[in-house]
C-alpha cells in the first residue's frame, strides 16, 4: 500500500468543550508519516505528546481538523470502524510493558491475532514464535513476565506490538523505564525492525541520545509543533 501511513492536518484537541472550564491542548497539528520513517517526537513535559499519540493511535478523538490513516479519514468514525483499524494499522509500545501477569510471553504476543480473529490459531501462535525469535526471546518464550527482566519485557511488548504487522508502531517513551544499557538495546531492536520489516515508528522520548538516532525529529511545545526537520547528519 502506498501513500502516507497517517496524515493529520489542523488537529486540534480541547477537553471539557462548550463549559466554562474549555481547555484546548492541541493547536492545529499537522504533518505526515511515510512508510518505514523512523521518527521521534519531543518536548517538555506538557507540551501535549502524549495527548497526541493518543489520538493518532485512535484511543481519543480529535475535536477539530482532518485526521486520514492509510489514506482514509478516521477521526470521525464510528468505534467499530476505529477498533477496527487500530488493529490493523497500528502497534503500541509503552512506557511500562503492560503485559499480562498470568499469561507467558508466548500468550502475551498471541493475544492480539485472539482480539482479530477470536480464536489461537495455528498461524497466530507461528507469527508470535518467530517474532520472540526475533528479539531473541525464543528460550524465554514460555516464562511469565515476572521471570523476565524489565528489558526482556519490553521486548515481549514489542513482538507484541508486531504481531499483526502494523504498517505504524506508536512508541510512548518505551525506554523510559529501563537503565542506560536496557534503553539501548530496546532502541537498537526497534531500528532493526524499522529496516528489517519496513515498520515505520513515531517514538514519544525525553532521552536527547536517542532522538539524535532518529531519522526526523518532530519538536512539540505548548501543543504546537515547533520543529520538524530530518536529523542532522
Amino acid at each position: 500500500m502506498s501513500g502516507a501511513v497517517i496524515e493529520l492536518a489542523d488537529i486540534r484537541k480541547t477537553y471539557n468543550e462548550s463549559t466554562a472550564i474549555a481547555h484546548e491542548v492541541l493547536h492545529g497539528i499537522s504533518f505526515k508519516i511515510e512508510p518505514g520513517e523512523f521518527a521521534c517526537l519531543i518536548g517538555p513535559s506538557g507540551s501535549g505528546k502524549s495527548t497526541l499519540l493518543n489520538l493518532i493511535g485512535l484511543l481519543e478523538r480529535p475535536s477539530g481538523g482532518t485526521y486520514r490513516l492509510n489514506g482514509t479519514a478516521i477521526g470521525e468514525a464510528d468505534d467499530n470502524t476505529r477498533t477496527r483499524a487500530r488493529l490493523e494499522t497500528l502497534g503500541f509500545v509503552f512506557q511500562f510493558h503492560h503485559l499480562l501477569p498470568a499469561f507467558s510471553a508466548l500468550e502475551n504476543v498471541m493475544l492480539p491475532g485472539l482480539m482479530r480473529y477470536g480464536a489461537y490459531t495455528r498461524e497466530v501462535r507461528t507469527k508470535a514464535v518467530k517474532l520472540l525469535t526475533a528479539v531473541g526471546l525464543e528460550a524465554a518464550m514460555h516464562k511469565p513476565p515476572n521471570q523476565l527482566s524489565g528489558g526482556m519485557q519490553q521486548r515481549v511488548a514489542i513482538a507484541r506490538a508486531l504481531a499483526l504487522s502494523p504498517r505504524l508502531v506508536l512508541a510512548d517513551e518505551p525506554t523510559g523505564n529501563l537503565d542506560t544499557h536496557s534503553a539501548d538495546e530496546v532502541f537498537a531492536l526497534m531500528r532493526e525492525i524499522n529496516k528489517t520489516q519496513g515498520a515505520a515508528f513515531l517514538m514519544v522520548t525525553h532521552d536527547p541520545r536517542l532522538a539524535a538516532r532518529c531519522d526526523r525529529v518532530i519538536e512539540m511545545r505548548d501543543g504546537t509543533i515547533v520543529a520538524d526537520a530530518p536529523r542532522q547528519p
